[in-house]
């Protein structure tokens, strides 16, 4: 049999686990799985007789080593940062290797070696990245090859719940790593391109310019910049774009609510709070305004964010009982982001019934014979529960379809690589098509970038 060796067994591993082991008799398959947590790995593999769990200290030299030496190919589905230790070892024994995460310099600092050895190590091959590159380069290369020349791309994804589990004023819930919402766009300023201009949104500002997206039978959605939009104009070619922008997805209003915590501070991770462990939730918010021996922390609330009590985002924040007294924060030396989002967790956390979407879009603007031209993508996403979600869906399944075409060899070309290539995207498209991850294409006029959104 040949063997496939996957390192954890998280969230995002249900789809993954469930595409090979339906496979594993036809591809003469069996699949171990390692992690801390054994019991978690069993949940995930069930009984299957083509599966065995293990437990798996990524930290564990030895036992590390053993597993990798007996794999054909290893997918790492650990936290990013703890992907190359395993990535050394796939170099050491020759072993092909995949991940969801983004390529670090860590790991780009091996491709040489991987090359030399002839393997492929497949990264940013989940949804975002991943899906995106994916049904990105496809479009780009058809227009490509009939001769026209990219003017224009945007993209935008975002991780929300399903219109039937949308029963809050914010129109969201956590459907991934609540921290990763909380500090989103920190670090620096986010930058694209518009109209061959370099455009710099500080993170002040960051949830005050949004774009507006529709899609068919979803609705409206607003979108605000990604940090770093131009991270791969070289890597797909588009040096000579005149716009490029990506951007993260939300309901309409989400965006404006959540500037209020950004300028009040609360997002900052930067400091702790002291005596945090004893606040309520409305001590929290108070210690963040100005004293006042008569104002309520709500009226001053409202006042420093200029939100009149009729407003409709007022009611956005008293749903999220931030102003209970009764409440306690229980983090000790809490930083504001942290409290922030237990606060958070407590209304946001999806209940067992609840579903999750994954929403995607994609704009190519681009010339051909003189006339200029758009095609508009979308891809919607519905979890069917909390363990089949569209998060899981999205990111194991194009990790385990690569899986197999790198092991079946429809994926040869070595060296530390992202799903960018026809070799790539072409058979692992056409399998998420199978499973109900379909792009619909729009030929739309072309309008260019829209100046008056952002």
């Amino acid at each position: 049999m040949r063997h496939i060796l996957v390192i954890g067994s998280g969230k995002s591993t249900s789809y993954l686990f469930k595409y090979l082991l339906e496979q594993s008799e036809t591809e003469n398959l069996h699949i171990t799985v390692g992690d801390l947590d054994i019991d978690n790995a069993k949940k995930m593999i069930g009984n299957h007789k083509n599966a065995t769990a293990i437990t798996l200290d990524v930290f564990d030299k030895n036992s590390r080593e053993d597993a990798v030496k007996k794999a054909d190919i290893v997918i790492s589905m650990l936290p990013a940062r703890f992907h190359i230790e395993v990535a050394k070892d796939c170099v050491t024994y020759g072993k092909n290797m995949v991940t969801a995460s983004y390529i670090s310099d860590e790991m780009q600092a091996l491709d040489q070696q991987v090359k030399d050895k002839g393997l492929v190590f497949m990264n940013e091959i989940g949804v975002d990245p991943g899906i995106d590159h994916m049904s990105a380069m496809q479009v780009i290369d058809r227009i490509r090859d009939k001769g026209g020349k990219m003017i224009l791309f945007e993209s935008f994804c975002g991780g929300l719940v399903a219109p039937e589990s949308d029963n809050n004023l914010w129109n969201y819930k956590f459907t991934w790593n609540p921290r990763n919402v909380v500090v989103a766009g920190q670090g620096g300023a986010a930058k694209f391109l518009q109209e061959n201009t370099y455009k710099y949104i500080p993170y002040h500002r960051l949830f005050r310019r949004t774009e507006f997206l529709e899609i068919e039978g979803f609705g409206r959605f607003e979108a605000y910049a990604n940090r770093d939009s131009l991270k791969y104009q070289s890597v797909y070619g588009l040096d000579n774009i005149r716009t490029l922008y990506r951007g993260t997805m939300r309901r309409v209003g989400f965006s404006r609510a959540w500037q209020a915590f950004v300028l009040l501070g609360m997002t900052d991770d930067s400091y702790t709070i002291d005596d945090s462990e004893n606040m309520s939730y409305r001590d929290f918010v108070n210690s963040f305004l100005p004293y006042s021996p008569t104002d309520s922390v709500e009226l001053k609330f409202r006042h420093a964010l200029k939100i009149d009590q009729d407003d409709m985002v007022w009611d956005k924040f008293v749903e999220l009982d931030i102003f209970n007294p009764n409440k306690m924060v229980e983090l000790k030396k809490g930083t504001p982001a942290q409290i922030l989002q237990k606060i958070l967790m407590d209304s946001w956390t999806l209940a067992e019934e609840d579903k999750d979407m994954l929403v995607m879009y994609h704009k190519f603007g681009y010339e051909l014979d003189g006339k200029k031209q758009q095609i508009d993508s979308t891809m919607v996403c519905l979890g069917e529960d909390q363990t089949y979600t569209a998060m899981a869906k999205t990111v194991g399944l194009p990790v385990a379809i690569a899986t197999l075409a790198i092991l079946n060899k429809k994926i040869t070309t070595p060296g530390v690589q992202l799903p960018i290539n026809k070799e790539v995207y072409t058979p692992i498209l056409n399998e998420l098509e199978n499973h109900g991850i379909i792009f619909k294409e729009t030929e739309v006029p072309y309008l260019g970038y829209n100046p008056l959104n952002i």
